[in-house]
Formats: C-alpha cells, sequence, structure tokens
C-alpha cells in the first residue's frame, strides 16, 4: 500500500514549533490535493496546511493543542484507497512504521507545569527547565522573555532563576536577623500590577483573539525592554508628490502596479539606512548586532483589525519597481489573512504608515529586537515660506510629519536626530526629471 505521510512544514527561519489549532478532516475522509487538513499557529501567524496527494486520511497523529516540531509527521495519506482495517484512531504518537521511517518517535508533547491554562508558547527546553525548577505556570506567565511576541528563552529563565534564588536568600536573612529591622521596600522585587477593572452591567465583555494577545505581549514587552525617544521632523513632499501624481495611471498601466506614497518612503529609508548603519541593528545583552542586510518590515493592517508586519528582504537593492510590488503584494495579502510566517522573518527597521489613517503623526512603538521605527504622518498642502530670487513668498507645498522612535540603549538623540533628517532630505531632494 503507497502511503504519504505530511509533516509540519518549515514555517519560518526561527521557527522549530507549531500548536494545532484546528483539525480539518478525520479518518477516512477522503481529500484531494490542496485541500486544507489541519491549522497550525505559531508566534507569528496562523497558516492552513493543504494536503500534498489526493487520497484518504489513513492515519491522525496529532489533535487540537499539541505542540509539533518542524518535521515531525502529522497525517498519513493513503494514496491507493480507503481500507477500513488500516484506518488508525486519532494518536499523538507515530506508528511504528513511521518511526522507522523517520527513525523517530514522535512522543506526546509534555503538558505545562500545571493544569493553569495558558495562550503563551514555551519550548520544550524552557518547559523542562521550569518542571526542574519547581516553577508553575501561573509563575511562568510572569516572566519577561526577549524573544519573538515575548516569548521566554533560556537566558530569561536563568536571569529569573537567579534573581529568584538571590531575593529568597535576602528575605531568609532578613527574617533570620536578630535586630529584626524591617526589610527595605527597595530591596523587594517590584510585582507585576494588576488594574482591577469594574464592569457594568450594560458592557460588553471581549476576549482577545490570539494574535491580539501576541501583540499586546509584544508591545508591553518592548516598552519594558527598550528606553524609548521619539523624534520629529516636517519634510517638504512637494516633488514627490507631484510626480507620483503625474506618472500613477502611466504606472499602472505600464507595469499594472498602483503606486502609493509608500514605496517612495520605504526607498528613502533603505538608502539612509545604508549610510548609518547603527540603526540597522539589535542589542543582545551588552552586545551590539548590526544587521548586514535591509530589511524593512511594512506595518499592514489585516481584516481581523490586527497587524502584521511583512519584511521586504534587502530593500536597497530593489527599484521603485520592486519596491512598488512587494508593497502592493503584502497589502493584498494581509487584507485576505494570506501573509505567510516567511513574509514576517528577518526584520531589521519597520515603517509604519499613521498616514493611512487620516493622522497627522504618531509615537510608533519599536517592533523587537529592532531598534527603531518610522511613522509616516499624512500628507497634506500647507502654506509654507520658501525664497525666490524676487525675495520671500508664501506659496501651497505638500508637507508631511515624519517620527523616529529609537532605543535609547544604542541610538542617542544625535544619531537618531541625523538619521530622521536624513531621510527627509532624501525625500525633498526627490528629482523631478526621473525617468518612470
Amino acid at each position: 500500500m503507497s502511503e504519504f505521510e505530511v509533516l509540519i512544514p518549515k514555517l519560518g527561519e526561527s521557527i522549530q514549533e507549531a500548536t494545532i489549532t484546528k483539525i480539518f478532516v478525520k479518518i477516512g475522509d477522503t481529500v484531494k490535493e490542496d485541500d486544507p487538513l489541519f491549522e497550525v499557529a505559531t508566534d507569528k501567524v496562523d497558516s492552513e496546511i493543504p494536503s500534498p496527494v489526493s487520497g484518504y486520511v489513513k492515519a491522525i497523529h496529532c489533535k487540537v493543542d499539541d505542540l509539533l516540531a518542524v518535521g515531525k509527521v502529522a497525517m498519513i495519506i493513503d494514496l491507493e484507497g480507503k481500507k477500513q482495517g488500516d484506518l488508525q484512531e486519532v494518536n499523538p504518537q507515530i506508528s511504528n512504521k513511521s518511526a522507522l521511517q523517520e527513525n523517530v518517535t514522535l512522543k506526546p508533547i509534555e503538558k505545562a507545569p500545571d493544569k493553569h491554562e495558558s495562550t503563551r508558547f514555551y519550548s520544550p527546553l524552557v518547559k523542562s527547565m521550569a518542571k526542574k525548577e519547581g516553577i508553575p505556570l501561573e509563575e511562568l506567565e510572569t516572566v519577561d522573555g526577549s524573544g519573538i511576541g515575548g516569548r521566554i528563552q533560556k537566558n530569561d529563565l536563568i536571569r529569573y532563576l537567579e534573581e529568584r534564588h538571590t531575593n529568597s536568600a535576602i528575605g531568609s536573612s532578613q527574617s533570620q536577623s536578630t535586630d529584626k529591622e524591617e526589610i527595605r521596600s527597595d530591596s523587594v522585587v517590584p510585582q507585576k500590577t494588576v488594574v482591577s477593572v469594574s464592569i457594568g452591567a450594560q458592557d460588553t465583555i471581549m476576549e482577545m483573539d490570539r494574535v491580539r494577545k501576541l501583540i499586546a505581549k509584544h508591545m508591553v514587552m518592548s516598552k519594558q525592554t527598550a528606553p524609548h525617544v521619539t523624534s520629529f521632523v516636517e519634510a517638504d513632499a512637494t516633488e514627490m508628490v507631484l510626480w507620483r501624481n503625474k506618472y500613477k495611471d502611466e504606472f499602472r498601466s505600464k507595469y499594472g502596479e498602483k503606486l502609493t506614497f509608500l514605496p517612495f518612503f520605504t526607498e528613502a529609508v533603505a538608502k539612509a539606512l545604508t549610510e548609518y548603519p547603527m540603526i540597522n541593528s539589535s542589542v543582545d545583552g551588552d552586545r551590539i548586532i548590526l544587521r548586514k542586510n535591509i530589511n524593512v518590515g511594512i506595518a499592514v493592517a489585516t481584516n481581523s483589525g490586527n497587524l502584521m508586519v511583512p519584511v521586504i528582504k534587502e530593500a536597497d537593492s530593489k527599484n521603485l519597481l520592486g519596491l512598488t510590488k512587494e508593497i502592493n503584494q503584502f497589502a493584498e495579502a494581509g487584507r485576505n489573512e494570506k501573509l505567510n510566517p516567511d513574509h514576517l522573518q528577518g526584520g531589521t527597521f519597520t515603517i509604519t504608515n499613521f498616514g493611512s489613517f487620516g493622522n497627522t503623526m504618531g509615537t510608533p512603538i519599536i517592533n523587537q529586537p529592532q531598534v527603531a521605527i518610522l511613522a509616516i504622518g499624512t500628507i497634506e498642502k500647507k502654506p509654507a515660506v520658501i525664497e525666490t530670487p524676487m525675495g520671500d513668498a508664501i506659496v501651497v507645498r505638500h508637507k508631511v510629519f515624519l517620527s523616529l522612535s529609537y532605543d535609547h540603549r544604542v541610538v542617542d538623540g544625535m544619531l537618531g536626530g541625523k538619521f530622521l533628517r536624513r531621510i527627509a532630505d532624501l525625500v525633498e531632494g526627490f528629482d523631478p526629471k526621473r525617468i518612470l
């Protein structure tokens, strides 16, 4: 009998495991190629896994909420035909035959340290360390993570354990002190504040979806990790606006792409990053990692109301057409919830467009582990004073506010200000004679 093993696919360069969130088939179901089999969730995105072949579902080796490593067998498809005697019940373990073929045995996923429910992802290593150290899941939930989406990494747990043991020793020493001095308030580790919310009879309670929970944790983690500073400039985008308005119809006719303002700003950002490489970096403890590639993330809205940040890889090597194509593809995929994990990996800098919502300016939160993020406000016509051969004159110009939030641990005001000013200069210096 010919069988095909459906594996948990590679879901991104840093993704090693995924949680099964939905199963669309049952034992004995007929499936065609590209029919959805199950859905997986990572700390980046949800993805439907289609059937690579046509046949019958012979075995299902996973269930909802199972955490499986990339490359593990999730289902087996019978390519020749359904034989009831060969069908297997849902089982979180791989069959002996599959195990021999893969030379691995998929063991049941170890449960969290206790029965407390959690929406946070923990790697098997973190779970094992927590269990060994006697850390219940409720306590694990309070540990700040430095990984993507606030995910706890090995070093985070080691640091937490060191602090835990130190504070335990301090508490023991204080309690045994003969003079019975009171413990100083500054020696006590601050606890996370839980805000008590009163709920009225006519109020509506909405549960956050999984992506919104991850966004919330990631934003809080970013503010707790990096001291944010935001600088502003107002740029004169008149030449850029007039050129775009003049050629946008021809651009669409020639290339089949809608020309928005975002590719122009992305082009300017990519060039500025080549001149100020410290902005294209990450912080790892006491180390600064200068990124070789300039990968610009673009915040896009989804139909669910959440924001995702797909990444334009090596943005400095792409021309205006290339940037336009990728941004348009990301916008369409984002609206239709079709962004895949590869789209969201490897960003070194992020752009968010407040202007698309009619906002003048804003103070964006850094997308960790990056060190800066640019916000673009709405482009507005304003009176401005310019110098002419006949003297100063008041004319109508297209102005836009740009705001840069940056990590003050590695980017000081001078560097952040110069970088932001350079972006504005590139926008203002747009060549009106540029060839389409």
